[in-house]
């Protein structure tokens, strides 16, 4: 359950809440390239058009517009239950319909984002208190010494101290781990049977809803990683810094006792984290041709019986969308396309498509801008880019960008998604890049949010770090005239 503090309470109901953090849009325009449009299965396609979303707006909006439903009452911007889209959206295997935002025509995509946008500003200023039953711990499986502290965190949720009963899950590797020891974990308390499980890869992607409350223990990869574990739904993330830098995790391990007690008994503050959706689109072209042409066929306009592409997997990302020549010994010509239109051309050893949030990450290493996270921007960055002129650029979150791979490229390129999926781009292959529908929840320590990134950059990074410089000595007093 939800109670907001600060601008007035609300709640919702335990199965309301289970869907929270998901923007909803209307699907009824077509996007700019029907290619887009094309779907594996025919079914899902008259599925999908049966089946329309009138308002832009995520769920968590609900909580903060009640109270502005009493005071503007016949406002058009009130928002409608939308529990019923988002039982469609359970099954993650695509028994129900997912539009994607590279869909939006751009005056939805734009709403679409600028309700993430007022949403984080809300979330900023007020603090959400949940009835968290279920708790996903997280950390690196492999290592010896986070598995014990991951016991520990384990220990003291299932201990009967607590004012819950809370049902714990932990990664499926760790169920015979001796380091873990499960087996001695439920032996000290036996009311700890049943209330220990374990999680999956697929039961992370099919069953987002199955968790309340999210902690993860280790650096920045694994925030990333709980990112990449969940797709779509993302429950709030609490990171305990155990990692090398630490950009995403704001808390002390040593104080989780604290720190858990008060997030569940005070509530939480939530930064609403941009992500990316990329989709891989797979040349309908057949063998590479003379004479085929990318930037025609991704500007020009299709025929409705003649789609040039075919969408052939998405993914969600936090950090960044790589595109790079891979293991090829030349470097790649890639073209970069905005909307419709056609942006440059690139030869370099790749391009680095960055969220606010990936701009400390390979961004950084490619010498592309360090950018707030509440910025709402797509970075764009040149790896070793074969040329003077080139230099980053800052996009609006608004573009749907393209980056593809020419017909007459002499090698094919790589695509990776925040350093997963690595992908092989044929020539005539491209990745549409778009703001996602599902923003990335992430907790924050009380205090201000630009200093604490201010503060992560300086502390990580030495950002401006030199010394100061020295000032001019006065005179202590005159010099006597002899």
């Amino acid at each position: 359950m939800w109670t907001v503090h600060g601008h007035g309470e609300s709640s919702t109901s335990e199965s309301e809440y289970q869907h929270a953090l998901e923007v909803v849009f209307d699907a009824e325009n077509i996007h700019r390239r029907k290619s887009s449009l094309v779907h594996s299965d025919a079914a899902l396609l008259a599925q999908e058009k049966t089946e329309r979303r009138k308002d832009t707006a995520c769920f968590v909006h609900q909580l903060l517009e009640r109270e502005r439903q009493i005071k503007k009452s016949g406002d058009s911007t009130v928002l409608k239950d939308t529990l019923d889209d988002r039982k469609q959206d359970k099954d993650h295997a695509g028994n129900g319909t997912t539009t994607h935002s590279r869909l939006l025509t751009k005056k939805q995509l734009s709403d679409m984002a600028w309700g993430v946008r007022e949403l984080s500003k809300e979330l900023g200023s007020i603090r959400l208190k949940l009835k968290v039953q279920t708790v996903f711990l997280l950390t690196k499986a492999h290592d010896e010494e986070l598995i014990g502290f991951t016991r520990r965190v384990a220990e003291w949720l299932l201990s009967t101290e607590r004012p819950t009963r809370y049902t714990v899950y932990v990664e499926n590797t760790l169920e015979h781990n001796h380091k873990f020891d499960a087996k001695g974990l439920l032996g000290q308390d036996p009311s700890s049977e049943g209330r220990l499980k374990y999680w999956t890869n697929e039961l992370c992607a099919k069953h987002p809803h199955t968790f309340d409350f999210v902690v993860t223990l280790g650096g920045d990869g694994t925030v990333l990683y709980a990112s990449w574990l969940f797709q779509r739904i993302v429950p709030p993330v609490l990171s305990f810094a155990l990692g090398s830098l630490g950009f995403l995790t704001k808390f002390d391990y040593d104080d989780f006792e604290t720190t858990l007690s008060r997030a569940f008994s005070d509530g939480i503050t939530i930064s609403l984290r941009l992500r990316f959706e990329g989709t891989v689109m797979r040349s309908q072209r057949g063998e590479r041709k003379v004479g085929k042409d990318l930037v025609e066929e991704l500007s020009g306009v299709e025929s409705d019986n003649d789609h040039t592409h075919k969408p052939d997997g998405s993914y969600e990302i936090l950090n960044d969308i790589v595109v790079d020549r891979g293991p090829n010994p030349t470097m790649s010509a890639i073209e970069i396309f905005g909307d419709d239109e056609h942006f440059t051309t690139v030869q370099a050893d790749g391009i680095c498509v960055a969220t606010p949030t990936g701009s400390t990450a390979y961004n950084l290493a490619a010498g592309g801008s360090l950018c707030h996270p509440e910025n709402p921007v797509i970075l764009v960055t040149a790896i070793c880019a074969h040329t003077l002129s080139f230099r980053p650029i800052i996009l609006p979150d608004t573009i749907v960008l393209r980056v593809g791979v020419p017909y007459d490229a002499r090698t094919s390129s790589w695509a990776s998604f925040d350093g997963r999926e690595r992908v092989e781009l044929q020539p005539g292959d491209y990745v549409t890049i778009s703001a996602s529908r599902y923003p990335f929840a992430n907790v924050l320590p009380r205090g201000r949010r630009s200093e604490d990134w201010v503060n992560s950059i300086s502390r990580t990074l030495n950002w401006n770090s030199r010394q100061r410089q020295k000032g001019f000595k006065e005179w202590g007093e005159k010099v006597k005239e002899v």
